[in-house]
């Protein structure tokens, strides 16, 4: 008898599982496609980009609506049997009450997990201040808490990606949201190893997500050793696709030239990973 496909209950147990112990990747599809052969190739979770995802849409990073990317998440936790991420950004919402409404939504989608940023989407502010930044996560905590509180919750702390480079006052912020709920703690654009292991040493014993967009030198067992529980990699992933996309048609507009195409995994091979894969158990 074959087995059946994990339910979203399953996938979210499994999801929080996977952050009380040892370290594990979380790389980030744009698509179905992706999404599977990712899962093909053994990671046991995914999270989304909202860049990959916006860029492979043609828009930039943030220009989205909030039904778009709930769509989006929708069609990617379906297609997976491992546990979803939502990269939600700031929830799409200013209020306190449209941040509860946002992740009620984005819970309904068959997420395992989502993380919401403490920056308006808007760009108007580099951050929220701090006191309405706890407030948007204790409302976001208790949206999740409403629905069962099965769902991993992230809090992420911008000051990197948005000209904020104070360490203490990303410190700060996480400790903050730890407080008021959050399960995981997140502060993209860090890099250097003594960021790293301080903000773990913050926040512990809660998980700490490390966002590995960049040839930064650490490897899986690096960062393990730094005390990290997960890791992602972004819009990384789709930034590779899209250069050699953009590399191999630019050639053969300047230069009449396809030597983009040499080496490049064929049309067969691609079948036949999306054959097995759609006929697996």
């Amino acid at each position: 008898m074959s087995q059946s496909r994990p339910s979203t209950a399953d996938k979210r147990k499994t999801f929080r599982k996977l952050h009380e112990s040892g370290c594990f990747v979380i790389p980030n599809p744009w698509n179905v496609g992706s999404a599977r052969y990712l899962q093909g190739l053994g990671f046991k979770a995914l999270a989304t980009t909202s860049s990959g995802f916006a860029h492979s849409e043609g828009y930039a990073d943030g220009a989205q609506n909030r039904e778009q990317v709930l769509a989006h998440f929708t069609e990617i936790a379906a297609a997976a049997d491992v546990p979803l991420n939502a990269d939600f950004e700031d929830c799409y919402a200013d209020t306190l009450d449209g941040v509860a409404d946002s992740v009620a939504q984005c819970i309904a989608t068959g997420v395992a997990g989502l993380s919401i940023e403490d920056s308006p989407n808007d760009g108007r502010m580099p951050l929220y201040d701090i006191e309405t930044a706890v407030a948007r996560v204790k409302a976001a905590r208790a949206a999740i808490d409403r629905a069962g509180g099965e769902v991993v919750f992230t809090a992420r702390a911008e000051n990197f990606i948005r000209g904020v480079n104070d360490l203490d006052d990303a410190i700060r912020r996480l400790k903050a949201y730890a407080a008021a709920g959050a399960d995981c703690l997140y502060a993209p654009g860090i890099n250097k190893r003594e960021q790293i292991e301080a903000v773990v040493k913050a926040v512990a014993p809660k998980p700490v997500n490390f966002l590995n967009s960049g040839a930064f030198g650490f490897t899986v067992d690096d960062l393990a050793r730094m005390g990290v529980r997960r890791i992602s990699v972004g819009g990384s992933l789709a930034r590779v696709a899209m250069h050699a996309f953009i590399r191999t048609a630019t050639e053969i507009a300047r230069e009449g030239k396809f030597d983009g195409f040499g080496g490049v995994i064929s049309n067969a091979e691609l079948n036949k990973f999306f054959a097995a894969d759609r006929n697996a158990p």
